[in-house]
């Protein structure tokens, strides 16, 4: 067998047949060999793929790491997280941190989750990095966007909640990271929406938003501040799943049940979501597919099979469940 045969193999050359790439492989594994991916670094790829994101505790960005799996299974790419796990003031510095020890690393490509580094800088890195960016919506020809219509998918939650009769429809969002230069970051669009939404309905003064966070920390601080408000709403609509359960432990401790004393919708519709005890009415965002098509969009960057960037946005459902009810007379 030829070290030229090994090398096409190890590289997935064009022309290898089948049966050459099963007795290399065979080979391999009879000796216990395994390829420097330094060296191959030098030569070329590394077949290593960053992926950066904010919070691990997050659980729908499992549903994109899911995906993500799901698109590179067969290949030879191994991946690497990163969080920056902050949520405070100083996210921007250490997922900047995080993103240039990726590259420093030479890593063939990177998937960036809703990134708080800085948007020129994720620009210049792209221009010789392959990368695709999941969450915002700014886009760019040096990088790919994978993006959710998250206009359609909160008009779905304020006319759910309207339809059954709330109108006090309170928000949890996120506070925006300052100086990253990211204009259409997700929270973005889902707090227009949201004021959009409750003016369709004539509910605009009615509209409240509460900066509180997307964890189950900010779930339960947002909610507290709202439910001991001189007018405690009688619905709450959390933007990502994980503040939802914070906004359970409020209502626990207050003393209030959900649905009965206040109906509760989440974002995402991650699978705590639909866990009996839970049975949180959410919006479904295809997280995995959303983190599969990151996934093969950045492949085809990487392997030159397309030299322009796109962006393709998923369409969301709403789910409902037992958390969502009309409000108590």
């Amino acid at each position: 067998m030829s070290t030229s045969a090994v090398s096409k193999v190890l590289n997935n050359a064009y022309g290898v047949s089948p049966a050459m790439g099963e007795r290399v492989r065979a080979a391999m594994a009879e000796l216990g060999y395994r390829p420097h991916a330094a060296a191959r670094g030098m030569r070329g790829r590394t077949y290593t793929l960053g992926v950066l994101l904010a919070n691990i505790r997050n659980a729908f960005y499992a549903d994109l790491l899911d995906g993500v799996n799901t698109a590179l299974r067969g290949t030879e790419y191994a991946l690497f997280l990163g969080s920056s796990g902050s949520g405070d003031s100083s996210e921007k510095e250490e997922q900047t941190r995080l993103i240039h020890a990726m590259v420093d690393r030479q890593m063939d490509g990177l998937i960036l989750i809703a990134p708080a580094v800085p948007r020129p800088e994720v620009v210049r890195l792209a221009a010789d990095v392959p990368t695709v960016v999941i969450g915002h919506h700014d886009p760019s020809p040096a990088y790919d966007c994978v993006v959710n219509q998250d206009g359609a998918g909160v008009d779905l939650v304020v006319d759910h909640l309207v339809a059954l009769g709330h109108r006090d429809i309170a928000h949890l969002s996120h506070p925006t990271v300052r100086g990253t230069r990211w204009e259409q970051r997700p929270e973005h669009h889902v707090r227009a929406a949201y004021r959009a939404a409750m003016a369709r309905h004539g509910l605009a003064d009615l509209a409240r938003i509460v900066h509180s966070g997307y964890s189950d920390e900010g779930g339960h601080q947002g909610a507290m501040e709202l439910l001991t408000s001189s007018r405690p709403p009688t619905a709450i609509f959390a933007g990502a799943d994980v503040a939802a359960t914070g906004v359970f432990r409020a209502a626990a401790e207050l003393g209030l049940r959900i649905p009965d004393d206040l109906s509760l919708a989440g974002y995402n519709n991650t699978s705590v979501a639909a866990l009996a005890p839970v049975s949180l009415t959410s919006v479904d965002q295809a997280g995995a597919m959303m983190g599969e098509t990151a996934a093969r969009l950045l492949l085809e960057r990487i392997e030159k099979r397309r030299d322009r960037a796109v962006v393709i946005a998923s369409t969301p459902h709403l789910v409902p469940r037992g958390s969502t009810a009309p409000p108590r007379t």
